[in-house]
């Protein structure tokens, strides 16, 4: 019993049932429009006119249900009042879409005139009965038999009775308008499809942005740390040297901030002052940033890199300086290999440093004897390669290659990539 009667108690059931009453007032400009075909045709049945009236007041309902602003409020209102969970629509509605829209208007406006006539007449009669008063009187007829309620206790049970009878008219009223709104309002199946394409495309948006700050920012401070290292140690014995290893980080702060600023850009969905495109044509800048740093590389080309061209360049452009990143925060200091071999058919991409003796091969590229200084690390490099490469159809190999060194080697096609 008192299960039952929890849905009166609860302050959503008239929230509601407000929403659905308030159509009602909504709704009368339109029905004053809709009584002027009517007025017009005096000399029509009552009954025809009647039906025109109420044909013509729910095309006119079934108009403003077509308006996305109408949408758009309905869910806001629906979300507020009927305690429902709507997303916002998609900015693209289909046809189908929109025409469920005047549908659910008509349903609101339906409700609202059947919950307010019978809620209020239960309200009247409820508050009119009791004592006797306004002289009111109550008979109720039933397969033949009159029962007739006097001034005494039976008014105010009657009373107590419409008056939940009207509570439960606004538990009817709101769990019809709740149980319909995910199904006329929420998004249909092309709604859903588009909000998921747009999931997708921010969730890839932010993976790439993520693969260019590790690859470029990454990069440059793990560099810009090592010269700023290597000029301290030079400052008193070889000034010239010391300055040189500084100009290099401050060349490498300028590309950290071009690389930033573009991906800033990109985060505000603004257009970037500066878009870095940088491509295999920019591979010699990049080791000589890391030779100015202090580290031995042997650089190993053959074929012609102008033929790589578009995102295989500028992939390939990445995945090395990935691959010098982590040599140079994990190697042991020794002579870093870098090989590239640009095919008809074929990039391919590699890269060997130096890990140190005793280093547990399974652990990656470790930490050697001839180490400055450890470098903190995500874990995110190798995995975010793998990606890469996968993305363009490639092959990648990444592990011990014999005692005391680490191998990346890669290989993209061309014609696919390019």
């Amino acid at each position: 019993m008192i299960k039952g009667l929890r849905p009166l108690l609860r302050r959503s059931t008239y929230s509601g049932a407000l929403f659905a009453y308030s159509a009602v007032l909504a709704s009368l400009p339109l029905l004053s429009f809709a009584l002027l075909p009517a007025l017009a045709w005096r000399s029509a049945p009552e009954g025809v006119q009647v039906v025109m009236v109420l044909l013509v007041w729910a095309a006119l309902i079934g108009l403003v249900g077509l308006a996305r602003t109408t949408r758009r409020v309905l869910i806001l209102s629906a979300r507020r009042m009927l305690r429902v969970t709507l997303p916002t629509p998609a900015a693209l509605q289909s046809v189908v879409d929109r025409r469920r829209t005047p549908l659910w208007l008509l349903l609101h406006v339906a409700l609202g005139w059947t919950g307010a006539l019978a809620s209020g007449v239960l309200l009247f009669v409820a508050l009119a009965l009791p004592g006797g008063w306004l002289d009111a009187e109550f008979e109720l007829s039933l397969f033949g038999r009159s029962v007739r309620v006097d001034d005494g206790w039976q008014s105010w049970a009657v009373a107590l009775g419409c008056l939940l009878l009207a509570g439960a008219v606004c538990v009817l009223v709101t769990n019809a308008l709740r149980w319909s709104a995910p199904r006329l309002l929420g998004p249909s199946t092309a709604e859903r499809l588009a909000l998921a394409a747009e999931r997708e495309l921010r969730l890839a948006e932010r993976n790439r942005l993520a693969h260019e700050l590790h690859d470029s920012i990454g990069h440059t401070l793990t560099t810009t740390t090592i010269q700023a290292a290597v000029a301290g140690e030079l400052m008193a014995a070889d000034p010239e040297a010391a300055r040189a290893a500084l100009r290099s980080v401050e060349e490498s702060a300028r590309a950290a901030l071009e690389d930033l600023d573009y991906v800033l850009g990109v985060l505000r969905e603004q257009e970037a002052e500066t878009a870095p495109t940088r491509a295999l044509a920019d591979l010699p800048d990049l080791l000589d940033r890391l030779r100015h740093a202090g580290a031995v590389v042997e650089w190993d080309g053959s074929g012609d890199l102008a033929q790589v061209q578009g995102t295989l360049s500028r992939a390939a452009y990445r995945i090395l300086q990935e691959g010098l990143t982590n040599a140079m925060r994990h190697g042991a200091g020794g002579p870093i290999q870098v090989r590239v071999a640009a095919g008809p058919e074929v990039l391919e991409l590699g890269v060997v440093n130096e890990t140190g003796v005793g280093t547990d091969p399974s652990a990656g590229p470790g930490a050697g004897p001839g180490r400055r200084k450890a470098f903190p690390t995500s874990g995110h490099g190798l995995p975010g390669l793998v990606e890469r490469v996968r993305l363009l159809h490639g092959e990648i190999e990444a592990g011990p290659d014999g005692p005391g060194h680490w191998r990346l080697a890669v290989r993209l096609p061309v014609r696919l990539s390019a």
